[in-house]
């Protein structure tokens, strides 16, 4: 089932580069009024310059900082009536690792970005999407890991199991009102966050990184004429989801020789 969304903006967190900016570009490139954040000022202003300010509005938001992402949102709502038609709370921080080589700052940082960004990013929204409803949507950025625990992934994948229940749970509560919630799960994603990590999980190895940022920014621009509660990128999270629901724990012999454990 598709919605109809009238409002044709949208807010995008860690918006700088990766699947954030290839969000941007996909939306500003069909028409839609992007506006985005991230903590670095010269990445975000460039991807504002490269875009066309006309079409992309660039901010300095720290997701942790609700006052600050708050600012940002509602500045960018206010350029378009008060209204927001989506946001998509896509940043995030993994740190790949044995848990016990994970260190408590990095433990603390992933909660914060994780968990904290996305609740921060939704409470910010919500006011301007109930005056775009019906037909807005809250996205926020799921994974593969929160389809079941994955070893060396294990605070990662905790926070992603939020962002499941997190999301099921406000797209029951919220869809009365005309506001669909969603997750987007998908696999390795071919970002600097997975090429570029100190550390790397084995199943990087064995089941390759094939999902490309503009992949995902496909999906995201299905969720936004959708109504599903889960949409998923690529055969990787589709297997993903059904080996979990048919075998249950019976997969984590199958997740211990994928981490080589």
């Amino acid at each position: 089932m598709t919605t109809r969304t009238t409002n044709r903006s949208i807010f995008i967190t860690g918006a700088g580069g990766g699947i954030g900016a290839a969000t941007v570009r996909l939306f500003a490139a069909k028409g839609w009024h992007v506006g985005g954040c991230d903590l670095s000022t010269a990445v975000i202003e460039s991807l504002a310059d490269a875009i066309g300010r006309e079409r992309f509005t660039p901010y300095v938001a720290d997701v942790r900082d609700r006052a600050s992402l708050a600012h940002a949102i509602d500045d960018f709502a206010a350029r378009h009536g008060g209204k927001l038609g989506a946001v998509f709370a896509n940043a995030g921080v993994l740190f790949m690792a044995p848990d016990d080589q994970v260190t408590p700052a990095q433990k603390d940082l992933q909660v914060d970005v994780n968990v904290k960004g996305v609740m921060h990013t939704f409470d910010a929204a919500l006011p301007h999407l109930r005056r775009a409803a019906p037909g807005t949507h809250m996205i926020a950025m799921a994974s593969t890991s929160a389809e079941y625990g994955s070893p060396h992934h294990a605070v990662y994948s905790a926070t992603k199991f939020f962002v499941r229940g997190y999301t099921e749970a406000l797209n029951i509560e919220y869809r009365p009102q005309g506001i669909n919630v969603c997750g987007i799960y998908v696999a390795y994603v071919d970002t600097g966050m997975v090429r570029n990590a100190a550390w790397k999980a084995a199943s990087i190895e064995t089941m390759g990184v094939k999902a490309q940022p503009e992949d995902v920014a496909a999906i995201v621009w299905k969720a936004v004429h959708g109504r599903r509660a889960h949409w998923r990128v690529g055969l990787d999270a589709k297997l993903s989801h059904y080996a979990v629901r048919l075998f249950g724990s019976w997969v984590a012999p199958i997740y211990a020789r994928m981490m080589r454990i």
